[in-house]
């Protein structure tokens, strides 16, 4: 039956979500919504909420959202039309006259659904019957036992071209050839699809088999063989095992995507029940967004080899356009050559978590593979990267998303084409080893920056008037330059940069060439307000942190040099090292922070 969407926002409207759900869920009041423990998953702390405004439930814990009817479906169990039905009674609502043609496409689908279950429980007992030896020796092998081939509905195609036509012939040749059990061509008999295979019941979100892949025993092409595209099936749309691993997912806040039917089973039996697969093809968009329904980042486990690596390459492509806040993708990278289903009779499940832990985020995957399709050894070749990462950044249809890519590709374009990190830590050891006080050069050349940086974009300098006041300047240019920029803003604080630009020139404080902007600013002096305004708040916070580590390393030094108790000595000799270790690696973080908001050489 189809229904109207106006027919359904009414039932929603006149259903009070909090009412319903407190027939099985505990709920108190909080604030203009109810909260309490959630039913999806284990819980000792609510992190369950409904609101009767907006008509809609949503955990924070394992983010299982939804409205009235996705509650009766997911947390009843009903069937949607049943679901329907018990709500549109409670509400004093009528359920619409079935149009004829929806009633006919039903029946129908009743139909092919009734078949395909035959069909399955078919399968079944030709696995457990004489003729399926051979497949049961096959899961032997594969170390799938009894129980977990119970538990997926594993069947067996005898070899023969008429078996199941016969078996099912109560439903006649042509609704099993619709159903994509049998095969017609022109007008000859049909013939049974699946023969000499293992078979894996594909089933719908509802739990219901709408499709089969089929594994070869022995030797023969191809390996796996899928059902076509029929009323009940498009494998564009379908994931393996999503039924079964949706609400596993919620409970484990974490939803795995493998490439094989084979793979969910070997992890379903080693306890990990959060697992599904695409059906032969890459991820379509379509595939994505029932992922992203589950979890906010699906966890993307392919194959170890080149097949496994592209597949994964054109999923984290596919995905750019759709990326919204809060969605993305990971990718766990496996041993080459080496599938799940290896990993786990191989080395057992703590290896395969172990693999998971070391998860890679979307945007690296990106970055590599664009990386991978250019030579960077040369200026044109880094300039063609740059354009690559730009453009596909761009694909991505969220504004703030793109803006965040935008920034983490030039990132990463930096720290690889910036200077190297081993030149980094030569210059954070050598600013060190220069004595307590640090390179003074270095912290000349950054108060500069922070004072150009203040200057362009004084609204800064509201918020960090106070630490800003208190580094201690000695340069005979950059005190009084300080000293002018702190006063201006404490007597009129909504001065703008023309107005301290103004008020610099007067004291002929004011830069002189656009060469000196481009020598000491820690930003492009024409970035983007916003990507300067981070920069410059972190210099800031840079200088404030070196003076702290500057005036800690003079006391432990005048404690040292007071204190020649042994046992003294060494506990002070570990917390100056401890603290030199600290400002080498500030040091790196700043140069590296400098290149990769593009500092002018």
């Amino acid at each position: 039956m189809t229904l109207s969407p106006q027919f359904l926002d009414e039932l929603r409207a006149r259903t009070t979500l909090s009412t319903l759900i407190a027939k099985s869920v505990k709920l108190t009041k909080a604030g203009r919504e109810f909260k309490g423990c959630c039913p999806f998953h284990q819980e000792k702390t609510p992190s369950f909420y409904v609101n009767d405004d907006k008509g809609f439930y949503h955990c924070f814990g394992c983010t299982a959202h939804g409205d009235a009817i996705r509650w009766m479906t997911d947390q009843r169990g009903l069937p949607f039309m049943d679901a329907v039905k018990e709500l549109a009674q409670a509400a004093g609502m009528e359920v619409p006259a079935p149009d004829p043609r929806a009633a006919a496409g039903a029946e129908r689908a009743r139909g092919l659904h009734e078949a395909m279950a035959d069909a399955a429980a078919w399968f079944t007992e030709q696995l457990n019957g004489i003729e399926g030896g051979e497949a049961r020796a096959l899961l032997e092998r594969r170390g799938v036992n009894a129980e977990t081939a119970r538990s997926f509905g594993l069947g067996y195609a005898p070899d023969a071209r008429g078996r199941l036509r016969a078996a099912l012939a109560r439903y006649g040749d042509a609704v099993l050839v619709e159903a994509g059990l049998l095969i017609q061509v022109e007008d000859k008999e049909p013939y049974d699809r699946f023969r000499g295979r293992l078979m894996i019941p594909i089933r719908d979100a509802r739990g219901r088999v709408i499709a089969f892949g089929g594994r070869v025993i022995g030797t023969g092409e191809p390996k796996y063989l899928n059902s076509p595209d029929t009323p009940l099936f498009d494998k564009g749309r379908t994931l393996y095992n999503l039924d079964r691993a949706a609400p596993a997912a919620r409970k484990a806040g974490r939803l795995i995507v493998v490439e094989g039917y084979m793979d969910v089973i070997a992890l379903a039996q080693a306890g990990i029940a959060e697992a599904v697969a695409p059906l032969g093809t890459a991820l379509t968009a379509e595939q994505l967004d029932l992922l992203w329904r589950q979890v906010e980042v699906p966890l993307l486990c392919f194959d170890g080899d080149s097949a496994g690596q592209k597949a994964a390459i054109r999923a984290a492509q596919r995905a750019v356009p759709r990326l919204e806040p809060g969605k993305s993708l990971s990718f766990v990278g496996l041993p080459q050559g080496k599938d799940p289903d290896d990993l786990l009779r191989e080395a057992g499940p703590a290896a395969f978590e172990a693999a998971t832990e070391a998860r890679r985020p979307l945007i690296q995957i990106l970055y590599e593979a664009e990386r991978a399709q250019t030579r960077t050894e040369t200026p044109e070749g880094r300039a063609a990267l740059r354009q690559r990462i730009n453009a596909l950044a761009e694909e991505i249809g969220n504004g703030l998303v793109k803006y965040e890519y935008r920034r983490a590709f030039n990132d990463l374009f930096f720290e690889e084409f910036g200077w190297k990190r081993a030149e980094r830590r030569v210059i954070g050891q050598a600013a060190v080893a220069s004595g307590p006080h640090g390179p003074r050069d270095l912290y000349h050349s950054f108060t500069r920056s922070a004072l150009f940086g203040l200057s362009r974009y004084p609204q800064v300098l509201n918020v960090v008037l106070e630490p800003i006041s208190l580094l201690p300047i000695r340069h005979e240019l950059l005190l009084p330059w300080r000293e002018t920029l702190v006063e201006a803003v404490i007597k009129r604080p909504g001065l703008d940069e023309d107005a301290i630009q103004s008020i610099l020139t007067a004291n002929r404080l004011k830069p002189q060439s656009r060469a000196d902007l481009c020598a000491d600013l820690r930003f492009r002096w024409d970035a983007e307000p916003a990507s300067a305004v981070r920069a410059l708040g972190g210099l800031v916070e840079y200088l404030v942190e070196e003076q702290e580590i500057l005036a800690e390393l003079e006391e432990l030094t005048a404690r040292i040099t007071a204190d020649t108790a042994l046992e003294h000595y060494e506990a002070l000799e570990q917390a100056r090292a401890a603290l030199r270790a600290r400002q080498s690696a500030l040091y790196e973080t700043a140069y590296l922070a400098g290149l990769a908001d593009g500092e002018t050489e």
